[in-house]
């Protein structure tokens, strides 16, 4: 049976404030799902989210500033394109 952990577990796991967890679950940064309006997320997922680089997305730095402009609608074009 799966290890289901709340977000205050994963908070405490990844050293990061409930909030950011809260975030980055709604911004699809983070594996999770939502059940009856709250984040619940799979030990074994996230240790392989972790595991493999937060699914290719980077060094997790990375991931966050994306995560950021994502929340301030930032974006980057590339040339050529508009």
């Amino acid at each position: 049976m799966p290890q289901i952990l709340t977000t205050k577990e994963v908070a405490g796991y990844l050293k990061l404030h409930e909030v950011t967890i809260c975030k980055y679950a709604g911004e699809g940064v983070i594996p999770a799902i939502k059940i009856g309006g709250v984040w619940r997320f799979e030990k074994e997922t996230l240790d392989k989210w972790i595991a493999g680089g937060q699914n290719n997305q980077g060094t997790s730095k990375d991931a966050n500033v994306k995560a950021k402009n994502k929340a301030k609608g930032k974006t980057r074009l590339r040339k050529g394109k508009e």
